[in-house]
């Protein structure tokens, strides 16, 4: 009798201690899962941004919120990484975390990467040299062609190039902090490569440019001539018509480009004698290279010039031009302009 008293009494204690050790380990989770859903992590109101290195682990992770006041309990961080099967997840990178975050929230964005993006606009026009002087200023990129040559940023890029001009697409990019100018270059390269030839296979049959590096050189120049986007079909259509007549460019943006920094003022009649190959007053059919980054309506305008006869056109002051279909015309517009 003492026996099967004793043996229940010990089953009924064992029963006890589980119930209790449960009921204890609920307690544990439900504080837990508190901590980790609902307590905000303590950053500024503006929120801040934390930095994870290539290689940390979540603990490390954890470990840099504790000690920069942010998070409160690393361990319990630690534990629904491993509970979550996310431990070695977490993605390297610079992260923002914002207000009213929970420790949940800030590891769901590291394991999905979720990294600050950065913009940089490349504008249409610009130079390439203006694009890295650009860069270098920027807070986010990574400098690596600081003072190297043309020919050297060429081989650092190591894409099928020969000149820098005229070669990236000018558009917004968003890119991670960090991004070198050598790999934002290279997307923008791509960018422009991919654009170019897409638009080269539905070239109007009047364009009588021979392949797509020609048309971006003259997008270029069409880019540099007017400030109308809604001109750069008949400016396309009067240059193309010049080299169908072997006649000269004369484009003013060509001598502008040859010229660089010796031109402080107007374009005078003297800039017109330069020695270069850009100087398409002294010299027929189109330039080397571009001289410019042309926007994607001046690529269309190249690949589609404007039907028309006119041969002449000179600016009317107010940011358009005006088009004649003869020299005589074009002489009385360029006294009427002055």
């Amino acid at each position: 009798m003492d026996h099967w008293f004793s043996k229940k009494l010990l089953i009924r204690c064992a029963r006890d201690v589980l119930v209790a050790c449960m009921l204890v380990s609920s307690v544990f989770f439900i504080c837990a899962w508190k901590r980790l859903s609902y307590d905000k992590l303590s950053v500024p109101d503006f929120g801040c941004e934390i930095c994870i290195a290539p290689g940390t682990s979540l603990q490390q992770f954890a470990n840099q919120l504790y000690t920069k006041n942010i998070l409160k309990y690393p361990r319990l961080l630690r534990w629904y990484g491993v509970i979550t099967n996310s431990a070695n997840s977490i993605k390297a990178g610079e992260y923002k975390i914002e207000v009213n975050m929970t420790p949940k929230d800030i590891l769901r964005k590291v394991v999905a990467g979720d990294v600050n993006n950065y913009a940089f606009t490349v504008v249409e026009g610009m130079q390439t040299l203006q694009i890295l002087a650009e860069l270098q200023k920027h807070p986010k990129i990574k400098v690596t062609l600081t003072g190297l040559t043309p020919n050297e940023i060429i081989s650092e890029l190591d894409l099928p190039i020969v000149h820098l001009e005229g070669l990236f697409f000018p558009d917004t990019y968003f890119f991670e902090a960090g991004t070198s100018d050598v790999d934002f270059l290279r997307r923008a390269y791509y960018s422009m490569d991919q654009k170019l030839q897409t638009l080269w296979q539905d070239r109007a049959p009047e364009c009588v440019l021979d392949t797509p590096y020609e048309a971006l050189i003259l997008a270029s120049i069409i880019e540099k001539e007017s400030g109308l986007k809604s001109e750069y079909p008949e400016i396309s259509g009067v240059y193309q018509r010049r080299l169908i007549a072997g006649m000269r460019l004369q484009a003013d943006p060509t001598v502008i480009y040859a010229l660089q920094d010796q031109l402080n003022g107007p374009l005078l009649k003297l800039h017109l004698r330069i020695d270069s190959p850009y100087n398409t007053y002294k010299l027929a059919g189109l330039p080397p290279t571009p001289i410019a980054l042309p926007s994607l309506a001046a690529i269309e305008a190249a690949l589609h010039p404007a039907p028309g006869e006119s041969l002449y056109f000179v600016a009317t002051g107010t940011g358009g031009h005006l088009f004649s279909k003869t020299l005589v015309d074009h002489n009385k517009a360029v006294q009427q302009r002055r």
